[in-house]
């Protein structure tokens, strides 16, 4: 999947040199950090962009798939009282963090999923959501060839100004 996105303030004005935070489930449905390899080989399925002065970042990565939460605890007992399903429907987290703005920390949901409609956890709206498109161009946006299909998801954040900054993860600088 081919991810093309751009930050902006909330009057649609560009922001450059924006750090953005992205991670997803893998095609299995588990986060990195679910895997005993994570210990050893660190993470996976994550990584930082910077916005070009368009206020634009792209990256290719994999089609993330829906998934089940732990069901073997409490909230799984409550899922289980409740008849409810306990999937995710596919997504991609962002942490967009830009000085002078308040930090923005989201997910995308991938149109057409099939929890897209009964996510266990409430997290879906109808803005968070991203038509991934299915395309034969044989150049990607970047102008890197293409082998065969592939898949397009176009998404815009606009962030309101505000003080503060998220917290950086261990081990890296801002």
């Amino acid at each position: 999947m081919f991810v093309q996105s751009r930050v902006t303030d909330l009057k649609g004005r560009p922001l450059a040199n924006v750090p953005v935070d992205v991670w997803h489930a893998d095609d299995d449905g588990f986060y990195d950090s679910q895997k005993p390899s994570f210990a050893t080989e660190g993470a996976s399925s994550r990584a930082r962009f910077i916005t070009d002065a368009d206020g634009r970042f792209f990256f290719r990565t994999i089609v993330p798939c829906s998934y089940p939460i732990p069901t073997d605890g409490p909230v799984g007992q409550m899922i289980t009282q409740t008849n409810r399903h306990p999937m995710r429907p596919a997504h991609v987290h962002f942490l967009v963090n830009a000085k002078g703005y308040e930090p923005l920390i989201t997910h995308v949901f991938v149109e057409g999923d099939e929890y897209i409609d009964s996510d266990v956890v409430f997290g879906v709206k109808d803005e968070l959501i991203a038509k991934v498109e299915r395309r034969t161009d044989p150049v990607m946006p970047d102008g890197q060839r293409s082998d065969g299909p592939w898949s397009l998801m176009s998404y815009e954040f606009h962030v309101k100004p505000g003080g503060g900054m998220a917290p950086a993860p261990l081990g890296t600088k801002l």
